[in-house]
């Protein structure tokens, strides 16, 4: 199915598993593809491939891809009648129709960002443990327990004008920047350790610019008005993509859940560990009701607020010797937002200064609990109370 031509240079088609971009006119290309990767001028092809499932699931052209990019790509391109020696590649467990495209333009300049995504079983932060090492064209398993790295955010971008090498090369650069910015506005967790994703392990991306349209440019960083429109393109359609993939909304990660999952926290662990500190009936009570209360939004924001902190001291902006202080700070808000007893932050500070306290994971978030329990507990009682350690 065409859908749509841009800028008389380039027309996109999506059938069936493949969503590709054909050339009407000369473009150069710079993608990751392993095959033809790396900057191309004898491209005619660049395409989005869905191989799988994006979880549990092994198909003829998903094992092929593992074991030989060449064959693959041959594999695909005969499906789709395709000149494999002209194409470049893109591979993803994503669904084609779940693309995103954004275009922007100013005056005679013209960007269109091309993207597919999917983050819940591969979204890494940059310097997370790895899974494999490379070594004489072989890879060794690391021993390190990793989740199944399948989740992919693909990017192919197209610009109307051409680019010196090196600014094609820095365009990768605000493509890049983009897709980190989403993730950190969807507050999306690493899988592999306690921060923020920039990424997944497997992304790829390809940038093709039209060729011969008069003195090529020199600049894609974020002060020229092409790196505003590659950010601007590759955001949104990220964004979107990543909705219609996965229901990364932004109103749906507005749950304390949401934030804790980074440390490890399953919605269960959250129920179990704040019930540790209710009586029986409160805690049949929170067993119902914790899903609404953990997408209140003061809760959230008081509990966002900690943990913003706690970055900012294991960053080392915040000294450590702050902690207990803001912890009976930051704990009694959160507390008082489940409450709704605002009235009554000066008793519950007073009553959590004496608490253990740390920035291990399991005593950070077992602290969260128990103020979330805290003001559950006091939802519905005259008194502030506190049980033991």
């Amino acid at each position: 199915m065409h859908i749509d031509t841009f800028y008389q240079g380039v027309e996109l088609y999506r059938n069936d598993k493949i969503l590709y971009a054909r050339f009407l006119v000369p473009h150069r290309v710079i993608s990751t593809c392993q095959v033809a990767g790396g900057i191309r001028d004898d491209m005619e092809i660049l395409y989005n491939h869905q191989s799988c499932e994006p979880c549990g699931h092994h198909t003829i052209t998903s094992d092929i891809m593992a074991m030989d990019r060449s064959r693959y790509r041959a594999f695909i391109c005969d499906r789709y009648g395709l000149d494999a020696e002209k194409c470049a590649t893109l591979g993803t467990a994503a669904n084609m129709r779940n693309a995103a495209v954004k275009q922007a333009t100013f005056r005679d300049l013209t960007v269109i960002a091309v993207c597919t995504g999917g983050v819940e079983g591969n979204a890494g932060r940059a310097g997370d443990p790895a899974s494999h090492f490379e070594h004489e064209g072989k890879f060794e398993k690391l021993p390190e327990k990793q989740p199944e790295p399948v989740g992919t955010i693909n990017t192919m971008i197209f610009i109307n004008k051409e680019l010196i090498p090196g600014a094609l090369a820095r365009t990768i650069m605000m493509a890049t920047e983009a897709k980190t910015a989403v993730l950190q506005e969807l507050l999306v967790p690493s899988l592999y350790s306690d921060g923020h994703a920039t990424g997944t392990g497997t992304d790829q991306i390809g940038v093709a610019c039209r060729m011969d349209t008069g003195k090529p440019l020199t600049s894609a960083g974020k002060h020229g008005k092409l790196g505003e429109l590659i950010g601007r393109t590759v955001h949104d359609a990220i964004k979107e993509t990543l909705a219609q993939q996965n229901g990364l909304l932004p109103g749906a990660r507005r749950s304390v859940a949401v934030l804790l999952e980074r440390f490890g926290m399953t919605v269960q662990d959250i129920r179990d560990q704040v019930s540790r500190h209710l009586d029986p009936d409160d805690a049949d009570l929170w067993s119902k009701v914790d899903g609404v209360v953990l997408s209140d939004s003061l809760v959230f924001a008081a509990v966002a607020a900690l943990i913003h902190i706690r970055d900012q001291m294991v960053w080392e902006i915040i000294p450590d010797n702050c902690l207990p202080e803001i912890l009976a700070s930051y704990g009694a808000q959160i507390a008082a937002a489940v409450s709704c007893k605002h009235a009554k932050i000066p008793v519950y500070r007073s009553r959590i200064a004496p608490m253990a306290h740390g920035l291990e994971n399991s005593i950070f978030t077992g602290f969260i609990c128990r103020m979330l329990a805290t003001g559950f507990s006091d939802k519905w009682k005259d008194a502030v109370t506190f049980d033991g350690d």
